[in-house]
């Protein structure tokens, strides 16, 4: 498995990266920074200046059924910002047709 599960797209994260050149994605747990850093650089030909990253816990998950009550966790995973060179861009929508 890659180092680089998938991009991040939600409003909050697109907003980031037209404002401030910030881009989320989705990590391997057992990734580093300097790894993150390398695999951004050479899958999307940018110059990277920062790597942030967190550990997102797994929310508890509550069903109600016929039979009772259901409880279990949605997966933790690791998530990465990365902050790219004044002036570049990463397009996720290029390759779309």
């Amino acid at each position: 498995m890659g180092i680089i599960i998938k991009p991040i797209i939600t409003e909050k994260a697109t907003n980031l990266g037209e404002k401030y050149s910030r881009y989320g994605f989705r990590v391997s747990p057992k990734a580093n920074k300097i790894e993150i850093k390398k695999a951004i650089e050479e899958m999307y030909n940018v110059q990277v200046v920062s790597v942030n990253t967190m550990q997102v816990e797994g929310k508890a998950k509550c069903r109600y059924t016929k039979t009772g009550i259901l409880k279990g966790n949605a997966p933790s995973y690791k998530k990465a910002y990365v902050t790219l060179k004044e002036g570049e861009v990463i397009d996720f929508y290029s390759n779309i047709q």
